[in-house]
């Protein structure tokens, strides 16, 4: 019986013909009818489905909408190492790192505090306004930002890793609340650090909250920091921007969810989520997508030599109106969308962590 890193190296086992719309419930029934995918070793086990359907149900929309407000509008108005509130002594990044700190730690788990040496981006208002980001220059300050981790050590195969991540920071070259980028993505990996506190794994859960809206991106130093102590990173799942999608998509009161690939070993996963969504009811507009070069903070582990890796977010090309501006407010996300994406990356998650 394979692994599920074997299984990864493998490649691809459906093509994308099974994923396009009107073939969801072909999908479906391949999924449920095809020994060689590797899900349904899992999926034939009541005692695991049933697990499963019990952790996607602890999901609470509430507890993702009260650390959003927190993170994006009381008392934090954002999260840049740049800035800090009138009467604090702390910037509101590291006052960030601080209430994600005390939330883990309530739920029983260590925290551990990576270095990494970054500088805040300058303003550039030539360039059109969600891009108008530009490279610091040399006399500009320097900053300590942290990666924040939290772990739960597998019973079974413990060097094995299932990496999940979102990055915390919001921009530093422009006061934005920083919502959809990433206070909801944010929020969603704290509800699965929740729900998972007393959760029994086989392999290593890993928890990561880095930095990517100054430069450079902490999401690389811990990429390339697990690869120098030789971990094994079987799955890599970033959550950013999730449920953030078009005006339009919006209005139309759509629950979407893009799975973003980038090389052959990533796309095995992202079908495992797509048919997750399928078999536990959960309700996601989904589609899969490949990207034509690494990108995200999924890309540094790909860069680093972790090839299977996706990203969750709600709609590729990314097309929430409010993108870097300082519209990016918590009252325009769509929590329930986004408690949604928690669900399916948690159903992905346990699976592979039950898998042989």
């Amino acid at each position: 019986m394979k692994s599920f890193w074997q299984i990864v190296l493998v490649g691809s086992l459906l093509t994308f013909g099974d994923l396009l719309p009107g073939k969801h419930d072909v999908f479906a029934q391949e999924v449920a009818t095809t020994p060689e995918v590797p899900w349904t070793q899992v999926w034939t086990q009541p005692s695991v489905v049933a697990e499963i359907e019990t952790i996607v149900k602890a999901v609470r929309p509430e507890e993702i909408r009260r650390h959003l407000f927190y993170l994006a509008k009381d008392p934090l108005p954002f999260r840049k190492l740049n800035y800090t509130r009138p009467g604090q002594e702390k910037n509101t990044l590291y006052e960030a790192d601080d209430y994600l700190t005390r939330q883990l730690m309530s739920w029983g788990y260590e925290v551990r505090r990576e270095e990494v040496r970054v500088q805040a981006f300058r303003r550039d208002p030539n360039k059109p306004k969600a891009h108008q980001y530009s490279p610091p220059a040399s006399e500009d300050p320097w900053y300590l930002a942290y990666n924040l981790y939290a772990e739960k050590k597998g019973r079974r195969v413990p060097e094995e890793i299932i990496l999940l991540l979102a990055h915390k920071d919001s921009q530093s070259w422009v006061d934005s609340p920083g919502a959809n980028d990433n206070a909801i993505g944010t929020s969603g990996l704290l509800e699965i650090a929740r729900v998972l506190a007393q959760y029994p794994s086989d392999r290593t859960i890993r928890l990561l909250w880095c930095n990517e809206e100054h430069t450079p991106w902490t999401s690389v130093t811990a990429a390339q920091k697990a690869k120098e102590r030789g971990d094994k990173i079987i799955a890599v799942i970033n959550l950013d921007g999730i449920g953030a999608k078009s005006a339009e998509d919006t209005a139309a009161g759509k629950k979407t969810n893009v799975i973003l690939f980038t090389l052959p070993e990533g796309e095995p996963i992202a079908q495992l989520a797509f048919a997750a969504n399928e078999r536990f009811g959960i309700g996601l507009e989904q589609r899969i997508d490949k990207r034509p070069r690494p990108g995200d903070d999924d890309g540094s582990f790909v860069r680093a030599g972790y090839p299977a890796a996706v990203v969750m977010i709600g709609s590729y090309p990314y097309a929430d109106p409010n993108y870097h501006t300082e519209d990016d407010i918590p009252e325009r996300t769509d929590v329930v969308n986004a408690a949604m994406t928690v669900q399916v990356a948690l159903a992905t998650v346990i699976t592979l962590d039950r898998m042989p």
